[in-house]
């Protein structure tokens, strides 16, 4: 009973409560495939101690990113962590801070939080932005649920090169709100034309997209808002230091990803969730947003405003369900944009476009590769067609020191997508290339 805060009495009333008779039911709904059956596999005797240093060995035989050389994206990218990033993120006030509810004891993060804000909102060319939320995916179904509210229709459109794992999380919480995300088909790559009619609340476009291609996204959000549906970008934050913003090309809505914007890659979290929108639906925005006013002596205050969510007004008018944020994360984002500032961005996106654009020609010169979509422009990320198993490939090039990308269902699972960050060097892209070649000789 060590660590277990309940009893066998407390157990066995939360349970007949519940109306189940053991706890094997109350963990029916987890797959069995990941449940494990049986006692663990500890021999009698070994000590805490033995045990931490038999997990230590454990870990330390998994490679992580700083051991390869990172070619992996698909939605995680290995960007450049500034040191003054976390100087100052980490710093006790900030790194162990909550909710600020007492804005009178909070105006340091308040400030931070509001200085967030605002730099989404410069990056988007957008009115609004909240003070976060838990990642990308999650913020597209926010951004999903802003939209129904706003136009008053059910249906949902989602490009055919979102980011498969977005469209996943958009179905799982679809069911519960009454929708089914419509997935349209983009051939080669880009685009795709769907048939928006008077009752789609929202149209879906990720730009870079998932292949990394670059969308017609204009023409898109076009026709989605002649159609009176909120036209939603899925974007790169680091992309928009050399492509228009989502507000110039008619985004009414741009969610992101905000991992690459000073956040490690950590083995998948905690990232950052940004949503940026028009003034129009500035009182459907989920979460938190902070807002700058003055107090009786006219001196500058920052406080919690337009909170529309669950925990603040009554629940059948709240906008949302969210109830916390990535607050730390933020903070990160915010340190990290304010080091690199308009010049540094633009740098950022221009090495990454270039860098991209090299890696590419130098893997497509290996015989029998060549690009997944040779006609489709890219920022920063481009797939590949391998002659043989891209998962095959990708774990011989592990072995020789190359984290080269992440495999993809296209072409029979002999496809890779590849990201190339301002972090490789020449040296990197000319050595993924020849360790290619020899994996394929």
């Amino acid at each position: 009973m060590r660590f277990a805060p309940h009893t066998d009495t407390d157990i066995r009333e939360m349970l007949s409560t519940c109306g189940l008779g053991s706890l094997d039911e109350l963990f029916d709904q987890i797959p069995a495939s990941v449940r494990l059956e049986g006692p663990l596999d500890i021999p009698d005797g070994v000590s805490e101690m033995e045990i931490l240093a038999d997990l230590r060995s454990l870990a330390g035989r998994n490679r992580h990113a700083d051991d390869l050389v990172c070619f992996a994206g698909a939605g995680a990218y290995d960007h450049y962590v500034p040191q003054v990033v976390w100087a100052l993120a980490g710093r006790s006030e900030l790194y162990t801070s909550y909710t600020p509810y007492q804005p009178e004891l909070s105006q340091g993060v308040l400030q931070a939080l509001y200085e967030y804000q605002s730099m989404i909102c410069q990056l988007t060319g957008l009115d609004v932005s909240n003070a976060s939320l838990y990642d990308g995916p999650t913020s597209l179904v926010e951004a999903v649920h802003l939209a129904r509210a706003a136009t008053g229709r059910e249906r949902v459109l989602v490009s055919g090169t979102v980011d498969p794992r977005y469209v996943d999380v958009l179905t799982t919480y679809g069911r519960g709100a009454g929708y089914e995300p419509e997935v349209f088909s983009a051939p080669g790559g880009r685009g795709g034309r769907p048939d928006i009619g008077s009752d789609v609340a929202a149209v879906i476009v990720q730009h870079p997209n998932h292949y990394g291609i670059l969308e017609p996204a204009a023409e898109l959000f076009a026709a989605a808002r002649e159609a009176g549906a909120r036209a939603v970008q899925v974007f790169d934050p680091l992309s928009l230091g050399v492509l228009a913003p989502p507000g110039e090309l008619g985004a009414d809505v741009a969610v992101a990803e905000g991992q690459s914007l000073g956040n490690h890659l950590s083995y998948g979290g905690p990232y950052l969730g940004i949503i940026a929108a028009r003034m129009q639906d500035i009182r459907r925005m989920p979460g938190r947003i902070v807002g700058e006013t003055a107090d009786v002596q006219g001196r500058t205050g920052y406080v919690l405003t337009l909170q529309a969510r669950e925990q603040h007004i009554r629940r059948e008018k709240a906008t949302s369900n969210i109830c916390t944020n990535q607050t730390l994360m933020a903070i990160a984002a915010t340190a990290y944009l304010a080091w690199l500032g308009p010049e540094g961005l633009r740098e950022l996106g221009s090495q990454c476009a270039a860098k991209a654009a090299y890696a590419a020609a130098r893997m497509t010169e290996v015989e029998a590769v060549e690009l997944l979509f040779p006609d489709a422009p890219f920022f920063k990320e481009f797939a590949i067609r391998l002659p043989r198993a891209a998962t095959e490939v990708r774990d011989a090039l592990v072995e020789r020191g190359f984290l080269a990308g992440v495999p993809l269902p296209e072409a029979e699972g002999r496809a890779l997508l590849m990201a190339v960050t301002e972090r490789r060097t020449r040296r990197d892209i000319d050595g993924l290339a020849e360790a290619l070649k020899e994996v394929l000789a």
